[in-house]
């Protein structure tokens, strides 16, 4: 009996030891972080957040797809960020980063903070919190996030599929992944929810309507689809492209799940979202109830933001976004 209560205590231990570290970074993060060492430094991302979507309304959405990347991926750390120099290689250059966009405007929110603080606010934290700021832009949520970041010294490109789904990977994938970070199936269901903005290219798609229409798809959303994506081989670098939610396009809300719930969804996880008993009660509670939505929305967005974050010695404030600082 002894023997067999040795291996048994061992890895109890193990496992609370690794919920230890998945909580410490996260604990240690802060509301108001900047407070003291830059009072200006959430309403400065706030404004250049606003200025960009007034000038240019898709940085929102690119800003919110940022947090997912960057924060599914290990760590909250900005690693999406760095530009590929040297050894470092750029996570921007993953397949799993194909349509992604606006990089540049987060040197422009970061030139900003230079300027009133050098050397003071992460670059994660201006993921975190253009992000926030993004969504509200797109009519969703406020949230208050807690900040304190560091910055990652490295990037994740030869790991990052290991983490990030693919865009037709299945449900039970797309689940067990977000359950690696922390993120519960409501959650999940929750997240999937920023499908309601922005749009699908059809490289993503069109495996679904071509040889044979997808007998899941709703026959005339696929004529729909057919029209944005006439061939079965399109150009990636073309600007063919079909919207994710037709009746508010660029606004966070539950139309999303109406959407999927009528098998209007363009990606497969879409549907599967819609049908899979572990997650379709979830769809259905936040098609009736967009509240809810928000409610989810905002808690999932928060467990996202908050996983594994680097504090203390663990990273660096970069002073350019793009580049690992000079030793």
């Amino acid at each position: 009996m002894a023997a067999n209560l040795k291996p048994r205590f061992n890895t109890c231990s193990l496992f609370l030891l690794l919920l230890l570290h998945f909580n410490l970074g996260r604990s240690q993060l802060e509301v108001n972080y900047y407070s003291d060492t830059c009072p200006k430094a959430e309403e400065i991302i706030k404004q250049q957040v606003i200025e960009l979507y007034n000038k240019h309304g898709n940085t929102a959405v690119s800003w919110v797809r940022n947090l997912f990347h960057d924060c599914v991926v290990k760590s909250c750390d900005a690693s999406l960020l760095l530009a590929t120099v040297g050894d470092v290689v750029s996570e921007q250059t993953s397949e799993r980063s194909f349509g992604m966009r606006n990089f540049k405007y987060i040197n422009t929110i970061k030139a900003a903070l230079e300027r009133e603080c050098p050397l003071t606010v992460s670059c994660a934290d201006i993921v975190a919190l253009s992000a926030r700021d993004g969504i509200v832009m797109l009519g969703g949520p406020r949230i208050e996030m807690k900040t304190g970041r560091k910055d990652s010294k490295e990037s994740y490109t030869t790991v990052l599929e290991n983490f990030i789904p693919n865009h037709n990977d299945s449900i039970s994938l797309v689940l067990s992944r977000f359950q690696a970070i922390g993120i519960d199936t409501q959650a999940t269901v929750a997240l999937l929810g920023a499908h309601s903005v922005g749009r699908v290219h059809c490289m993503n798609l069109v495996h679904r309507l071509y040889p044979t229409v997808d007998e899941t798809l709703d026959p005339a959303h696929a004529e729909y689809l057919k029209r944005r994506c006439p061939t079965p081989n399109p150009d990636p670098k073309a600007v063919l492209y079909a919207r994710n939610d037709l009746k508010t396009p660029m606004i966070i809300d539950n139309n999303y799940y109406k959407n999927i719930l009528q098998h209007k969804g363009l990606l497969t996880v879409d549907e599967e979202l819609a049908t899979d008993p572990r997650t379709a009660p979830y769809v259905q509670k936040m098609a009736d109830d967009n509240e809810y939505f928000y409610q989810q929305f905002s808690r999932a967005i928060l467990l996202l933001s908050e996983n594994n974050p680097l504090t203390a010695d663990q990273g660096e404030i970069r002073k350019d976004c793009r580049f690992v600082n000079a030793n």
